[in-house]
């Protein structure tokens, strides 16, 4: 094991923790940076995949009754604008499965960030004219706050408040409060912060859906210890198995990138049943079914920090 530790040292220096599970059990555990096991860090883009979890816990629920919903019929009071010709068609599985077009060339991120309804802010940039639905196109950042909104609409929580009760309280994992950020100065310092806990959110306590959310790297553990065990944990169901088969298989095969996409879930190796929720800085949540392991890796943001599958793959998983 310590092959793992000397490669995080020289290739993945911002990493502040990395646990690995095989069969359930921790078989590695290590701590880097000055953090520990109780340090959240923000996880960026995994915050995508647990959005997609509570969509599927919204599904039980009955709060959602099909993928094929169009996503304007979860905000009654929109008002679709003649310009936006593709909108009234996107459905909610166009929308997971990163398959829809946006009206933004350039995103606009000093009019997202200073928007008081990110959500809001979000689905006036879906359905942009040029561009057609079922190509694959990534939305980093913005976008994915439409989730938040649906969630919010159809359970009357937020994502957070709904994270909260229906997924990270059966996990033991710590509830999450607002973060409300004011400036880019202040942005860009928590980047950085290895002292929060929570989920950011807008000014009207819309939980950002792309980004934002804070995991030690023992919840991440837990998070994807629950999906190898089809959503079971001690015996309770906390997510339908069908929806983490259905959100972990592949729905689109983006040109130019080595993994597959599924609903907001990476799909790294069909025959293994391997997937992953990957985030800036080297966050990363990875499952593979075949080899009963799970490997989460949490760090510091760090622009163009190296990806993990490769280390993942290469490193860590011959030494299991």
């Amino acid at each position: 094991m310590d092959r793992i530790k000397e490669n995080i040292l020289c290739d993945y220096a911002n990493t502040t923790g990395i646990v690995v599970k095989q069969k359930g059990k921790t078989v590695y555990e290590e701590y880097f940076n000055g953090c520990t096991e109780s340090t959240a860090m923000h996880v960026f883009s995994v915050t995508k995949s647990i959005m997609g979890v509570l969509l599927g816990i919204a599904m039980e629920q009955g709060k959602i009754k099909s993928l094929d919903e169009k996503i304007v019929s979860f905000f009654p009071d929109y008002q679709v604008r003649k310009r936006e010709k593709l909108l009234p068609e996107v459905s909610l599985k166009d929308f997971i499965s990163m398959t829809v077009p946006y009206r933004y060339r350039f995103s606009p991120y000093t009019k997202y960030f200073t928007s008081e309804d990110q959500v809001l802010f979000s689905l006036n940039q879906v359905g942009g004219q040029s561009g057609r639905i079922g190509e694959f196109k990534y939305a980093p950042l913005i976008g994915p706050d439409v989730l938040s909104g649906i969630i919010r609409n159809v359970t009357g929580n937020t994502p957070r408040e709904f994270a909260n009760e229906t997924l990270f309280a059966p996990l033991g994992i710590k509830e999450k409060k607002d973060i409300i950020l004011h400036s880019k100065e202040e942005q860009m310092e928590f980047y950085k912060r290895t002292d929060l806990n929570g989920w950011v959110c807008d000014r009207k306590n819309n939980s950002n859906a792309g980004w934002g959310l804070h995991l030690t790297v023992r919840e991440m553990a837990d998070i994807g210890e629950m999906m190898r065990s089809g959503g079971l944990i001690d015996g309770k169901q906390i997510v339908p198995k069908k929806w983490i088969l259905d959100s972990t298989t592949v729905r689109v095969r983006p040109e130019n990138i080595p993994s597959a996409y599924g609903y907001l879930w990476w799909i790294i190796d069909e025959g293994e049943r391997a997937y992953a929720a990957m985030g800036d800085g080297g966050n990363t949540l990875y499952v593979n079914e075949s080899r009963e392991l799970v490997i989460a890796i949490n760090g510091i943001f760090k622009p163009r920090a190296k990806d993990r599958i490769g280390f993942i793959r290469e490193v860590i998983e011959p030494l299991m």
